[in-house]
């Protein structure tokens, strides 16, 4: 299994750069993390989306299951996300892309080729820590799903 995270702006060295790190390395899967600046802003929110769209869509592995990270999609608890990527692992994915889009979101075009929309609640949170919670519950899930005890319910 791959997993992709591909995001937005560039993470600083910092605390959230430490935390996603620690928990991306206790991972047997293989990962990788694309950032995408950026440099010239477009005059408006739905032009800055498209621009942004064609990148992010390149970075996608071909052929991997695409999850965006979006305010308005499912809230999962812990173990249906696991249970979500053990399914996509079953079924021959061998690639999973994660998307977290810029400050004003993901434009249609994106979030419409995705498998899973996810959110990580009703609360909009800062696109830094967005990475750090994602990267915790990837690894949650493996966790999950190989009998780690490191998830309790």
């Amino acid at each position: 299994m791959h997993i992709s995270i591909i995001a937005i702006g560039r993470m600083q060295r910092g605390p959230e750069h430490t935390l996603v790190g620690d928990y991306l390395k206790r991972l047997p899967w293989k990962h990788s993390i694309i950032e995408i600046e950026i440099k010239k802003q477009s005059a408006n929110a739905e032009e800055r989306k498209l621009r942004e769209a064609d990148r992010l869509l390149a970075a996608v592995p071909d052929g991997a299951a695409l999850v965006v990270l979006d305010e308005g999609g499912k809230a999962l608890n812990s173990r249906a996300f696991a249970a979500k990527l053990s399914d996509w692992q079953s079924t021959g994915y061998s690639d999973i892309a994660f998307v977290i889009g810029g400050a004003d979101g993901l434009h249609t075009s994106v979030r419409d080729k995705a498998h899973l929309k996810l959110a990580f609640g009703a609360l909009t949170w800062p696109h830094m820590l967005v990475r750090v919670l994602l990267s915790e519950q990837i690894y949650r899930a493996w966790s999950i799903n190989a009998g780690h005890p490191y998830h309790r319910d």
